[in-house]
Protein backbone atom coordinates (compact mmCIF):
# COMPACT_ATOMS: atom_id res chain seq x y z
CA UNK A 1 0.00 0.00 0.00
CA UNK A 2 1.06 3.17 -0.91
CA UNK A 3 1.58 5.87 1.29
CA UNK A 4 -1.21 8.91 0.55
CA UNK A 5 -0.37 12.76 0.60
CA UNK A 6 3.33 12.51 2.00
CA UNK A 7 5.11 15.53 1.27
CA UNK A 8 8.65 13.89 1.06
CA UNK A 9 11.55 16.75 1.11
CA UNK A 10 13.62 16.84 -2.37
CA UNK A 11 16.80 15.75 -0.39
CA UNK A 12 16.39 13.37 2.37
CA UNK A 13 19.55 13.15 2.93
CA UNK A 14 19.51 14.66 6.67
CA UNK A 15 16.09 12.06 7.25
CA UNK A 16 18.54 9.29 6.73
CA UNK A 17 21.55 10.58 8.89
CA UNK A 18 18.86 10.87 11.88
CA UNK A 19 17.41 7.56 11.10
CA UNK A 20 20.73 5.79 11.05
CA UNK A 21 21.83 7.17 14.00
CA UNK A 22 18.90 5.97 15.76
CA UNK A 23 18.59 2.86 14.27
CA UNK A 24 22.29 1.55 15.07
CA UNK A 25 21.69 -1.26 17.89
CA UNK A 26 24.13 0.48 20.18
CA UNK A 27 22.20 3.76 20.20
CA UNK A 28 18.93 2.04 20.80
CA UNK A 29 20.07 0.44 23.84
CA UNK A 30 21.85 3.40 24.93
CA UNK A 31 18.89 5.18 24.81
CA UNK A 32 16.95 2.74 26.62
CA UNK A 33 18.68 2.23 29.52
CA UNK A 34 19.16 6.29 29.96
CA UNK A 35 15.56 6.24 30.03
CA UNK A 36 15.49 4.21 33.03
CA UNK A 37 17.98 7.98 34.45
CA UNK A 38 20.98 8.81 34.61
CA UNK A 39 24.03 6.37 34.31
CA UNK A 40 27.87 6.95 34.34
CA UNK A 41 29.98 5.43 31.33
CA UNK A 42 30.83 2.02 33.23
CA UNK A 43 27.53 1.57 34.46
CA UNK A 44 26.09 1.62 30.61
CA UNK A 45 28.94 -0.32 29.60
CA UNK A 46 27.91 -2.62 32.47
CA UNK A 47 24.68 -2.75 31.10
CA UNK A 48 24.91 -3.22 27.24
CA UNK A 49 26.62 -6.53 27.02
CA UNK A 50 29.07 -6.53 24.10
CA UNK A 51 29.50 -2.98 23.54
CA UNK A 52 33.72 -2.23 23.32
CA UNK A 53 34.39 0.71 25.48
CA UNK A 54 35.37 2.34 21.79
CA UNK A 55 31.71 2.13 20.41
CA UNK A 56 30.00 3.04 23.47
CA UNK A 57 32.47 5.85 23.17
CA UNK A 58 31.87 6.92 19.81
CA UNK A 59 27.64 6.03 19.99
CA UNK A 60 27.41 8.80 23.67
CA UNK A 61 29.23 11.19 21.29
CA UNK A 62 26.87 10.78 18.45
CA UNK A 63 24.26 10.81 20.39
CA UNK A 64 25.17 13.72 21.93
CA UNK A 65 26.21 15.30 18.86
CA UNK A 66 22.78 14.66 17.89
CA UNK A 67 21.41 16.75 20.61
CA UNK A 68 19.61 12.99 22.06
CA UNK A 69 22.33 13.08 25.34
CA UNK A 70 23.47 15.25 27.73
CA UNK A 71 26.94 14.68 29.33
CA UNK A 72 27.74 16.45 32.44
CA UNK A 73 30.90 16.19 34.18
CA UNK A 74 31.05 16.70 37.81
CA UNK A 75 33.97 18.24 39.25
CA UNK A 76 35.72 15.45 41.70
CA UNK A 77 38.80 13.17 41.57
CA UNK A 78 38.85 11.48 39.74
CA UNK A 79 36.11 13.17 37.58
CA UNK A 80 32.58 11.76 37.61
CA UNK A 81 30.71 11.98 34.00
CA UNK A 82 27.33 11.15 33.94
CA UNK A 83 25.27 11.18 30.69
CA UNK A 84 21.43 11.32 30.48
CA UNK A 85 18.85 12.00 28.02
CA UNK A 86 17.56 15.67 26.63
CA UNK A 87 14.21 16.35 26.48
CA UNK A 88 14.38 15.47 22.27
CA UNK A 89 15.98 12.32 23.78
CA UNK A 90 12.91 11.35 26.11
CA UNK A 91 10.82 11.98 23.00
CA UNK A 92 12.67 9.66 21.47
CA UNK A 93 12.20 6.94 24.24
CA UNK A 94 8.82 6.34 22.98
CA UNK A 95 9.40 4.91 19.56
CA UNK A 96 12.69 3.44 20.31
CA UNK A 97 10.91 1.83 23.55
CA UNK A 98 8.26 0.45 21.82
CA UNK A 99 10.67 -0.98 18.89
CA UNK A 100 12.92 -2.43 21.36
CA UNK A 101 9.97 -4.09 23.14
CA UNK A 102 8.67 -5.44 19.68
CA UNK A 103 12.20 -6.85 18.72
CA UNK A 104 11.99 -8.47 22.53
CA UNK A 105 8.71 -9.88 21.77
CA UNK A 106 9.01 -11.38 18.34
CA UNK A 107 13.02 -12.47 18.72
CA UNK A 108 11.71 -16.16 18.65
CA UNK A 109 9.22 -15.85 15.63
CA UNK A 110 12.19 -14.03 13.40
CA UNK A 111 14.70 -16.74 14.79
CA UNK A 112 12.10 -19.28 13.64
CA UNK A 113 12.30 -17.39 10.57
CA UNK A 114 15.62 -17.05 9.80
CA UNK A 115 16.13 -20.75 10.01
CA UNK A 116 13.63 -21.95 7.92
CA UNK A 117 15.11 -19.64 5.38
CA UNK A 118 18.23 -20.79 5.82
CA UNK A 119 17.63 -24.30 5.80
CA UNK A 120 15.65 -23.54 2.34
CA UNK A 121 19.89 -22.33 1.34
CA UNK A 122 21.04 -25.63 2.52
CA UNK A 123 18.72 -27.78 0.32
CA UNK A 124 20.28 -29.15 -3.23
CA UNK A 125 18.49 -27.24 -6.06
CA UNK A 126 16.09 -29.67 -7.61
CA UNK A 127 16.46 -30.85 -11.19
CA UNK A 128 14.29 -28.97 -13.59
CA UNK A 129 13.09 -32.34 -16.35
CA UNK A 130 12.54 -30.37 -19.94
CA UNK A 131 9.50 -30.99 -21.16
Amino acid sequence: MKPSNVNLPADCRGVGEILARIGEKWSVLTIMYLGEGPKRFSELRRLIGGISQKMLTATLRGLERDGFVTRTVFPTIPPQVEYDLTDLGHELLVPVGALGDWARRNQARVERSRQRYDSRLAEPPRAIRAV
